[in-house]
């Protein structure tokens, strides 16, 4: 396409819209705010069209094509790696992409078919939803650096995060959960960030930001130490899809797989 028709199309195409989609100056272009939302929501409509073009495709006689899951993070994802790879033992030809995000991102991309499965940390609304309920439940607590004073602690009470920078997680229903567990506690509570995924909020924890409220996490780290909550809180996942819809022959296959597994809990 030559430059002029490029500059044209591109000037039709803000005016079907009504926005301003790009910055124009002397010797470049750049996106606008706006420009930059549009191309990430036309970018999603061109994976799921790619997506559903490679769907149709997976109808033959041997099982492939990929099932997308998104992950809370949670001690579940062993459970959930397992099931994957005894999948997998029947049906190698069958890829997984795993997509991290919270319980309300993950919930998000049910409802708008980007994802097929979605691993929820408890609790959850489970409207329009069909559930497996794993067998793992995630002990709540604190990471928090060894050298600062709750480090020589080995249970942790609600009364010890008063006055204590905390860092806590966005999700709001597990706010609840933990609001519960403070009791008359919660609202005396100091927290200065609020994080998506626990991987950003383990670097505050090792320059001593603070005090991460957090589940058990699945790696361990040198300099951190994981301190349960007194009384224990713990809070299980499951694996959700959406009620009624219509799956890729692979996905379809991996939740009748997970179906079986449920009955023979």
């Amino acid at each position: 396409m030559t430059q002029p028709t490029l500059s044209r199309q591109l000037k039709l195409l803000e005016e079907e819209l009504g926005v301003k989609l790009f910055q124009r100056g002397r010797h470049n272009i750049h996106l606008t705010e706006k420009g930059m939302l549009f191309r990430r929501r036309v970018q999603e409509i061109v994976n799921m069209a790619d997506r559903a073009k490679s769907e149709l495709s997976q109808w033959g006689e041997e099982l492939i094509g990929e099932i997308i899951i998104g992950c809370n993070e949670s001690q579940s994802m062993n459970e959930l790696s397992e099931l994957m790879m005894d999948f997998r033992e029947f049906h190698p030809l069958v890829k997984f992409t795993l997509r991290s995000g919270n319980n309300v991102e993950i919930r998000e991309w049910l409802e708008q078919g980007i994802i097929d499965i979605g691993l929820l940390v408890e609790p959850v609304e489970i409207e329009k939803l069909t559930y497996l309920r794993l067998k793992y439940k995630d002990q709540w607590g604190i990471i928090i650096h060894k050298d600062l004073d709750l480090a020589c602690k080995t249970v942790i009470h609600s009364e010890d995060l008063l006055g204590k920078p905390l860092i806590t997680i966005t999700d709001v229903t597990i706010h609840s959960e933990l609001a519960n567990w403070s009791g008359k506690n919660a609202e005396m509570m100091m927290p200065i960030v609020h994080y998506n995924l626990l991987t950003n909020a383990i670097p505050l924890a090792r320059i001593k930001a603070g005090v991460v409220i957090c589940p058990r996490p699945v790696s361990t780290y040198e300099d951190l130490k994981f301190i349960p909550f007194e009384p224990a809180l713990k809070l299980g996942a499951r694996l959700a899809w959406v009620d009624n819809q219509v799956f890729s022959k692979a996905s379809g296959t991996f939740i009748q797989y997970l179906k079986n597994y449920k009955t023979e809990m």
